[in-house]
């Protein structure tokens, strides 16, 4: 037996509140593919299929490419990312394995491509996509994903 906990449901405050920092990384500096890809790796590493479909769709929106989506699971392999994409994607890896703390390489490297502004931008929608992940997963979300394709 799976059991779920509907946040929005019994506490839909804090949902409003989660509501609010996706409405604030969704209107950051971020580029939509920057968005995506953040969004989409999290997902992956944490398991959550609803968000995973979600995002892997809205990115195919925005012009990504299935071959890039499909090889994202083994980003530090390809060349099809771009030293931002991968430094974007070095931090996503980090800050949702996070466990102590995070290796000030990565830091380094990211500011060689971004302002502080837009750092801080990337690590907010790392931490969003992290929890919704969490809330996704804990109120069953992938259950509708195979309930829309019965």
């Amino acid at each position: 037996m799976k059991a779920h906990v509907k946040i929005a449901e019994v506490q839909p405050e804090a949902y409003q509140a989660m509501l609010g920092l996706e409405h604030y990384v969704k209107n950051s500096g971020l580029t939509d593919i920057h968005r995506e890809l953040i969004k989409i790796r999290a997902s992956q590493l944490n398991g959550c299929a609803f968000c995973i479909d979600m995002h892997t769709t809205d990115a195919m929106k925005y012009g990504e490419s299935p071959q890039r989506i499909f090889l994202l699971d083994a980003w530090e392999e390809t060349d099809l990312f771009d030293e931002k994409e991968k430094a974007i994607l070095a931090l996503t890896d980090a800050v949702t394995r996070i466990h102590g703390d995070i290796p000030a390489e990565l830091i380094v490297n990211a500011r060689k491509y971004f302002d502080e502004t837009y750092l801080a931008q990337i690590i907010m929608a790392i931490i969003t996509i992290n929890a919704w992940n969490r809330i996704g997963i804990l109120s069953g979300a992938a259950e509708r994903i195979e309930a829309v394709q019965s």
